[in-house]
């Protein structure tokens, strides 16, 4: 195998290389692979990050902006036709000694928000797991993705599996009632706006994640923002979400969501994923969604 180049960046061949092995490889992602690996590699400015491609594989990592003592395994693919030749194994290995010399002490395999491929490692890329643990890392943590069905052309007779409901017409008339507007943010001056409110009242990975997604809605009222949803940061998945606490049980939740939603479906996507969730209930009762994706995090202590 050839020397992996320690660069920063990841441009011209080697990012080419680095989308056919994504594309490839990631067989859960396929349609989007390309894009999650051109995602990773415009990552918020102050991200110390490296792209390591060789051997038909790439190996994507970089430090924590909350804690740079930790190292993250953003993406990890290796073309088919090169799998089984420990390809995998020594891009894990060179992307660890290149944490290493960044001064992490730690290196998982897991999401590194806001700009990231997973939460962890989807448990039914069974190799990527096995990887890991052949490696020494430990599992410390499981997350799950929520699946909202944005059209019938899945669904068959007996499948106890609902489309999303996406109608907002009655919610937006009693929202109206209490004075309350819900709009798109189409400009970079109504982003910033609600990128604020996102950093204020939750974190700024979050508002990040807002004024890089690909749609963005938001409620107000007064001129105050009072809660928003975006989609499309993490290419094609729904989120983040929140609501202010004195605009909760408004009903602004559900509105934001099912706007977002109904733009993915208008989008061409059949369904969509709702990331990283915390809300079972929310989600089941606003949409139908249902818990389908299931994410192992590791976690390895680098000596």
């Amino acid at each position: 195998m050839s020397r992996v180049p320690q660069a920063a960046g990841l441009g011209g061949a080697e990012l080419r290389e680095a989308v056919r092995a994504a594309e490839a490889a990631l067989t859960l992602d396929s349609t989007e692979a390309g894009a999650l690996v051109r995602r990773l590699a415009a990552p918020p400015a102050d991200r110390r990050w490296t792209a390591l491609v060789a051997g038909g594989g790439v190996v994507m990592a970089s430090l924590s902006s909350k804690d740079p003592s930790v190292g993250h395994l953003d993406l990890l693919a290796v073309h088919p036709e090169r799998q089984g030749r420990g390809v995998g194994r020594e891009l894990v290995r060179a992307a660890e000694e290149w944490l290493r010399g960044q001064g992490a002490t730690q290196a998982r395999f897991a999401g590194n928000p806001p700009c990231y491929a997973w939460p962890g490692v989807d448990v039914r890329y069974t190799a990527a797991a096995c990887l890991a643990e052949s490696l020494g890392y430990e599992r410390c943590h499981v997350a799950w993705n929520m699946t909202a069905r944005l059209t019938t052309a899945h669904i068959t007779t007996g499948n106890d599996t609902a489309t999303a409901e996406l109608g907002t017409a009655d919610d937006l008339a009693l929202l109206a009632e209490a004075g309350v507007a819900v709009r798109r943010a189409d400009d970079g001056d109504e982003r910033g706006r609600v990128a604020a409110f996102v950093g204020e009242h939750w974190n700024e990975r979050w508002a990040w994640e807002a004024l890089n997604a690909t749609g963005l809605h938001y409620a107000e009222r007064d001129g105050r923002v009072l809660g928003f949803a975006a989609w499309g940061s993490r290419p094609s998945w729904f989120g983040p979400m929140g609501t202010a606490p004195e605009a909760r049980g408004l009903g602004v939740g559900r509105v934001l969501l099912r706007r977002c939603l109904a733009e993915q479906r208008a989008a061409g996507q059949a369904t969509a994923e709702i990331a990283w969730v915390g809300p079972l209930r929310f989600y089941a009762r606003a949409v139908g969604a249902r818990a389908e994706r299931v994410f192992w995090l590791y976690r390895r202590d680098l000596a």
